[in-house]
């Protein structure tokens, strides 16, 4: 058994890694965006000291295949920033592969496999491949450039092996080299350098800042290295103000006759289509392959779930909470005085007593809600964590597929709860994995079509009231809905002639039951009639909803609408034959007091006009076979909304509306629909908190009689 401190060291490592995967995965899928065809330097070298922080934390932990393959990486990009080695989207594929081995490695020993464990292989076949690319960087002699730069003899011996480098690279391209003498007063002077480096950068690159051999007069002097396309005067005019001088080392030229042939562009998207064939096979991954061929199955696809449950707090947040814990402190003082009081007969008067115990009980109140505002706010996280992780993906996949996509993200800034945003991840995951395979057609069929040769898969997160909408859209075929009513009817779903009758919205509802699909064969990448079902499953289970719209040759769009917390809600506390529900107030569009004649049937359905629009009707004591009849007479309708649906929920009693903590049934009862958990009134009694999605999904797709007669 670990010890305690073990388990922490490993906690603690696991989320530093993890931050810094995460990190390495942005910033290589930001310079795949790059249209230029040399890479940005500065993005390389934060690319490369994460790398170098992933080796040196591995080493300390022991993770030798993680530490040995980020130590493999470190060299691939160091000779990338050194020119020893061209960008090419070959090369980032390399290290995208490499980003998803680390991640696999460390979800392994957060599960406790042992580090010679399943990655071991990766590792080794990792490393292999990228010592291949290593040794096919260019190596042929050519005469320096610096040595007609211009520079003294005294800034060249103090030039680092990098800085020759990058100055070399903007001499090749025929730029001008100047030399920023700068000035500032000794008090402030990190300040003016900052603000220097900053307006130089927008027109070129820094390359070294060196000590000036003319400081200013009391002051310390910088000399600054200097590549630009811009002219002298261009760059005065933006140092203007800061006691500045611009120096020309050497002039614009044209490039370099030596210089050697640009990379291609790589693609400005998260996915390209794949270009060149990858190189022959490893021994190692050889035997990968077979191994996989002659088991007859893909190999198993890594969650995209982060393998920590660490959120990075600002700690003013958390001062924010420590005040609001320190002022609850102080109501508790208070009211164990005034109990002091009362049992003592010091406060006799059952009028002032009643006074007191209400003022503290307004304040207990208040810094409740304030602190559970805090904590709510604490357990945010923006959903970029996850959409970062599948513009990977779409790039990989895209690459398998042989198909063209642009991948494109909005709302990354949007917030769920920690905890959604993990379950979330796969289906999301297995959504545009199916748009890719199955959605987006090859790029000879859209051209055949008259559409772009590149797909488009678009995901959009925005912010609607309690609720976060994500959509998930592409611009392909769409869903062919003669083929799913002839797939429904041939797996018996439904009879040929009912088919015919159904609408859109239940065709289409057809793709998320378990074993459907209107595939011809199986892919590498779906096809097995598993995926869907599971999201629906997994959306469900955090009480959302997800709904899909579809034109055939333009595309298909899953729309899924989510609670921004599930952990503290507002609860409207209703009543129906005896039982009391919690119903999160969020979903709550309004009461309306209805008469026992006002409820018709429609088709054996139970419906309801509000305001010349019929709502469909469940009772609770039919959804849930309850026993006992609700009271004649009067009644309450909830009508409850979750993304465009609506529905009636008919209950005899509002008790009122109170706070509640959701808390999970267990095993036992997770798989009853309807209930999203359970949660404690305050005077002992537990009641059952509705699951309004859920609820949503029972009745208007027709999976119960709950609304029925």
């Amino acid at each position: 058994m670990p010890t305690a401190k073990t388990s922490k060291a490993l906690s603690e490592f696991l989320s530093e890694a993890q931050e810094t995967i995460d990190s390495l995965s942005r910033d290589l899928l930001a310079l795949g965006e790059a249209r230029a065809g040399e890479p940005d330097p500065d993005l390389v070298n934060r690319i490369f000291r994460a790398a170098h922080t992933l080796k040196g934390s591995g080493a300390m932990f022991g993770a030798t295949h993680l530490s040995a393959l980020a130590h493999a990486a470190e060299d691939l990009l160091d000779d990338l920033r050194m020119g020893r080695v061209q960008f090419d989207e070959g090369l980032l594929d390399l290290l995208l592969e490499a980003v998803e081995g680390f991640q696999r490695m460390i979800a392994e020993l957060g599960e406790g496999v042992a580090d010679e464990g399943a990655s071991g292989g990766l590792a080794a076949s990792l490393n292999e491949r990228i010592q291949r690319r290593r040794q096919g960087g260019p190596e042929a002699k050519r005469a320096d450039p610096l040595d007609e730069a211009g520079l003294e003899p005294a800034v060249r011996n103090v030039l680092t092996e990098y800085e020759e480098h990058r100055l070399r690279e903007n001499l090749r391209k025929g730029v001008a080299l100047l030399k920023v003498r700068a000035a500032f007063d000794l008090a402030d002077f990190d300040k003016g350098l900052a603000e220097l480096n900053a307006r130089l950068k927008a027109l070129g690159e820094v390359v070294s800042t060196l000590p000036s051999a003319d400081p200013g007069a009391g002051g310390i002097g910088f000399d600054l290295l200097y590549g630009t396309s811009r002219s002298v005067a261009e760059i005065e005019s933006a140092v203007a103000g800061l006691s500045a001088r611009v120096l020309s080392l050497r002039a614009a030229q044209p490039p370099s006759a030596s210089q050697p042939a640009p990379a291609a562009p790589p693609a400005a998207r998260a996915a390209s289509a794949p270009a060149a064939p990858p190189a022959a096979p490893s021994a190692a991954e050889s035997a990968v392959e077979r191994r996989r061929d002659a088991a007859g199955a893909p190999e198993p696809e890594a969650s995209l779930r982060s393998v920590t449950q660490t959120v990075r707090v600002d700690i003013r947040k958390l001062d924010r909470l420590m005040n609001t814990v320190g002022e609850l402190v102080l109501v508790k003082t208070h009211l164990q005085k005034l109990t002091e009081a009362l049992r003592s007969g010091a406060l006799a008067d059952p009028t002032e007593a009643g006074a007191q115990l209400g003022l503290e009980a307004r304040s207990l109140e208040r810094r409740l809600d304030e602190l559970q505002k805090g904590i709510l706010e604490v357990r945010m996280v923006p959903l970029e964590q996850v959409f970062d992780k599948l513009a990977r993906l779409v790039r990989k996949i895209a690459r398998e597929a042989g198909k063209e996509i642009d991948f494109r993200i909005s709302g990354g800034d949007v917030e769920l709860d920690k905890l959604i945003i993990e379950d979330l991840s796969d289906p999301l995951m297995h959504i545009i994995r199916n748009a890719i395979d199955h959605g987006i057609e090859t790029p000879e069929a859209r051209a055949g079509r008259g559409k772009p040769r590149r797909g488009t898969i678009s995901l959009a997160a925005r912010q609607k009231g309690n609720h976060v909408v994500i959509e998930v859209g592409d611009d392909g075929a769409g869903i062919d809905e003669a083929a799913v009513r002839a797939a429904a009817v041939a797996k018996g779903l439904t009879s040929a002639a009912a088919a015919n009758d159904l609408s859109r919205r239940d065709v289409l509802n057809f793709i998320f039951l378990p074993g459907f699909s209107t595939a011809k064969k199986v892919s590498q990448l779906s096809g097995r009639g598993v995926g869907l079902d599971v999201v629906k499953t997994n959306i469900a289970n955090l009480s959302g909803i997800i709904d899909v719209h579809s034109a055939p040759g333009e595309g298909t769009r899953f729309a899924i609408t989510l609670p921004v917390t599930l952990a503290i809600i507002r609860a409207l506390v209703v009543g129906t034959v005896g039982r009391v529900y919690a119903l999160p107030l969020n979903s709550v569009l309004e009461i309306i007091q209805v008469d026992a004649g006002q409820v018709r049937t429609i088709e054996a359905r139970e419906v309801v006009d509000v305001r010349g629009t019929t709502l469909p009707l469940v009772r609770l004591s039919r959804l849930f076979q309850l026993s006992g009849q609700p009271a004649d007479g009067t009644s309450y309708v909830v009508v409850v909304g979750l993304a465009e649906e609506r529905l009636g929920i008919a209950v005899e009693e509002l008790v009122g509306q109170q706070d509640v903590v959701i808390k999970p049934l267990g095993k036992a009862l997770a798989a009853v629909k309807g209930i999203a958990g359970a949660t404690d009134l305050g005077n002992r009694r537990t009641v059952l908190v509705l699951d309004v999605g859920a609820i949503i999904e029972e009745v208007l797709t027709g999976g119960s009689q709950a609304g029925r007669q």
